[in-house]
């Protein structure tokens, strides 16, 4: 039978130990009385809360009526923090730089409502500066929050040292222990501080349940209002259930706290250790000695930590924190710890647990090791590649297609600062956000030049060159424009990849160039770490028949002629998450090329066009109205969606470049309140070989989508009006 993954991922979330599974069952079955009903079924449910809470308070030395129990981390540390300032009003907060983000976004959102807050920096082992704590007091902070443990590198704050200095000035202590209780030796006495958070499912109890520690004599206000539950603090009927879980889980712990923390420690060193030892060149991010005793966060030089995760599939593990594993952000841990962007994308977080073993280890090391070394290692003679039936280009990329284009924000920086040199035959150049450069050599023929390339979106070799041909050609479409030939444009890592792959790649995009009529003529190829391909186009239109993707005029429609939700998707394909037939969908429209859309136009009054692409259907849509004398309104319910959308974004498959789209946009997009935010993300998602978008007369684009459904494009659609502005705006209404 196959072996499941190996879970190298407990600072993510544990597994439930069989004996809390055991624990909590009757709480399933047969006591569902309300905990406050004075009734047997209710004293019942009471009894087991004020039971783990005995349990919970114990474990950290603690007295019972100490404990507030909780949704979890994120809850217990926003009552920790908002509820001590909500109480003061006013006043100065301390923090860290590399705080979890329940933790920081709290702070955040306290300087909004006029508190101050210092983020103290880190040294490169993750340790709090305190020659910078020791200043930041000097403003008469009310509260200091910092973590016990922290979850990315797993370093140990000196929070009794902390707390010592910090009560010498009257303020009030707070730690995060989400990470630490369960795994290291907490005593809240020790520590001598007021507030502790904790997490039930890093410590082997449930998702879902946490508990807040609050010294006898600490005011602080809920952040609920309702009946009297947890002491008047938390509102609300009690999770019995996961409560009971958690109060298992702690007593487990607490039974067996030396030899659990003896087994992880073991486990955490025979991880490092061996890893070193099969791979001399990777390094420790943090400190070894002052840590967490299961977390090992180590940097691969030479390739991109998702890279090398994808090529390990078997294998759990976190390229930076868990809940933000898909984020293409640098970790604010490893920058604040004065990383490099290139060893911050090539570091990985492994954390072992208490299920995880010996053997575990061994055959995770082998992996991993394995695996870096076919994607580093030079090649040389009598290497040997997996067979290419096997391979999926997607694994070898940090990014898919259109998605991994440079944030709009920061391209418009940067071209703001040059001066476009353009001479009087220069049409189109890149003063314009128009898809092509357009130059005239006479008086009935203008030259249209476009190059196009990207990372692997799809696994299949040949379906990737096919889509990023029909990418590339899109630009040209785009330009009402006829292409005349092509040139590849490919990075290839011939170190990890065998040639035949390429010779697939392109012999996709010749297929597709065939349909379209053109030669390939040539092109150019360099290796590189990553594989990527496109075309750079050469084509022809006539002078005064350029569209561009200005020149909307109020009262035009709004035509789109491909379904979106292309990078979602594509997203969730990498996941293996799709199914076969939403995967050969959605290979078959990013692979359709916009010929027959833009030759059907051709014939109708077009005032402005551009394709989808990278800034998604909001940020193209947004380039239509640079010319500043229109506005326009869309229907989110006309526009056309492939199916499964909606549901991948409600599992948060959503990749980053959207998530960049939807950012930029937030100043130019009014929505309806009744656009949900799912819907919002869609329309922001960042398309590869999307469909045009037309503007032209009302009449006409009826006409127009008559026409294009009669020609099998059946997505074709009215689903926006342009009207008269002097200030740009994209209206979203349902």
């Amino acid at each position: 039978m196959e072996k499941r993954p190996i879970y190298l991922d407990h600072n993510a979330s544990t597994p439930l130990l069989p004996e809390v599974v055991q624990a909590m069952i009757p709480y399933l079955r047969n006591h569902y009385g309300n905990p406050s009903s004075s009734h047997y079924y209710g004293q019942s449910a009471k009894s087991a809360i004020e039971d783990a809470r005995q349990k919970v308070a114990s474990l950290i030395n603690a007295r019972p009526e100490e404990i507030i129990f909780t949704s979890g981390g994120s809850e217990s540390n926003n009552l920790a923090i908002k509820g001590i300032a909500e109480r003061r009003g006013k006043g100065h907060i301390i923090t860290s730089a590399i705080e979890h983000p329940a933790v920081l976004e709290v702070c955040r959102f306290l300087e909004k409502k006029g508190f101050s807050v210092s983020y103290l920096p880190v040294e490169v082992t993750g340790l709090v500066d305190l020659d910078a704590l020791n200043n930041a007091l000097r403003d008469e902070p009310f509260l200091i929050t910092i973590m016990l443990a922290n979850n990315e590198v797993g370093t140990l704050q000196p929070i009794r040292q902390i707390a010592q200095i910090a009560h010498q000035h009257n303020c009030l202590v707070h730690t995060d222990a989400a990470q630490a209780v369960g795994k290291i030796h907490v005593d809240i006495r020790e520590l001598d501080i007021d507030l502790l958070s904790i997490a039930g499912h890093k410590m082997n109890a449930p998702k879902g349940v946490g508990a807040l520690y609050i010294k006898t004599g600490t005011g602080i206000n809920p952040l609920i209002h309702g009946a009297g539950h947890e002491q008047g603090l938390r509102p609300g009927t009690e999770n019995v259930l996961e409560i009971v879980g958690l109060g298992k889980a702690a007593e487990i712990f607490q039974n067996g706290e030396t030899e659990i923390i003896r087994e992880l420690t073991v486990r955490g060193k025979q991880f490092w250790q061996s890893l070193k030892n099969a791979l001399p060149a990777v390094e420790l991010n943090g400190t070894f000695d002052h840590k967490l005793p299961n977390t090992v966060n180590v940097y691969f030089p030479g390739i991109d930590a998702n890279t090398l995760l994808d090529n390990v599939t078997d294998i759990a593990a976190s390229a930076g924190a868990a809940c933000h594993a898909d984020s293409v952000e640098p970790s604010h841990v490893l920058k604040a710890m004065g990383f490099t962007d290139e060893r911050i994308l090539g570091s990985i977080r492994f954390s072992v647990g208490r299920t995880t073993t010996a053997e575990d280890i061994d055959r995770a090391v082998s992996k991993i090791a394995a695996a870096y070394r076919r994607l580093t290692t030079h090649r040389l003679t009598g290497v040997t590649f997996e067979p290419t039936e096997k391979i999926k280009l997607t694994q070898y990329t940090h990014g898919l297609g259109c998605a991994c284009k440079i944030r709009p924000k920061n391209l418009e920086a940067i071209l703001r600062k040059f001066k476009p040199a353009v001479s009087e035959f220069t049409q189109v150049g890149f003063e314009t956000a128009d898809d092509a450069a357009v130059f005239c050599v006479r008086d009935d023929l203008s030259i249209v030049s476009t190059v196009d390339f990207f990372t692997p979106i799809v696994d299949d070799p040949y379906d990737f060159g096919r889509i990023a041909a029909a990418n590339s050609l899109s630009d040209i479409y785009a330009m009402g424009a006829k292409p005349l030939f092509a040139l590849n444009i490919a990075a290839f890592p011939e170190r990890r990849l065998p040639l035949t792959v390429l010779e697939q790649i392109i012999s996709g995009a010749l297929q597709v160039a065939k349909i379209a009529g053109i030669p390939i003529l040539g092109g150019h190829t360099i290796e590189d770490n990553e594989p990527k391909f496109g075309l750079a186009v050469t084509g022809v239109v006539h002078p005064a028949e350029v569209w561009h993707n200005t020149g909307a005029q109020a009262g035009d429609c709004l035509v789109l002629t491909k379904p979106i939700g292309l990078g979602i998707l594509s997203t969730a394909l990498k996941r293996n998450l799709l199914s076969r037939n939403t995967q050969e969908l959605i290979i078959a429209i990013m692979s359709e090329l916009n010929a027959q859309a833009a030759a059907i136009a051709r014939k109708y009054p077009i005032h402005a066009c551009t394709d989808v692409t990278g800034f998604g259907l909001l940020g193209h849509l947004w380039e239509m109205l640079q010319d500043g004398t229109v506005a326009v309104k869309i229907h989110a319910t006309r526009i056309p969606v492939i199916p499964d959308t909606e549901e991948m974004v409600r599992r948060n498959v959503i990749p980053g470049g959207t998530d960049a789209n939807l950012d930029y946009l937030k100043d130019k997009v009014e929505w309806a309140k009744t656009v949900s935010k799912v819907t919002r993300i869609i329309l922001a998602d960042a398309q590869t070989s999307g469909g045009l978008l037309f503007a032209l007369p009302e009449p006409q684009a009826n006409q127009l989508v008559k026409e294009l459904k009669e020609n099998r494009i059946p997505a074709a659609t009215v689903i926006g009006i342009f009207e008269k502005s002097d200030v740009p705006k994209i209206y979203v209404v349902d």
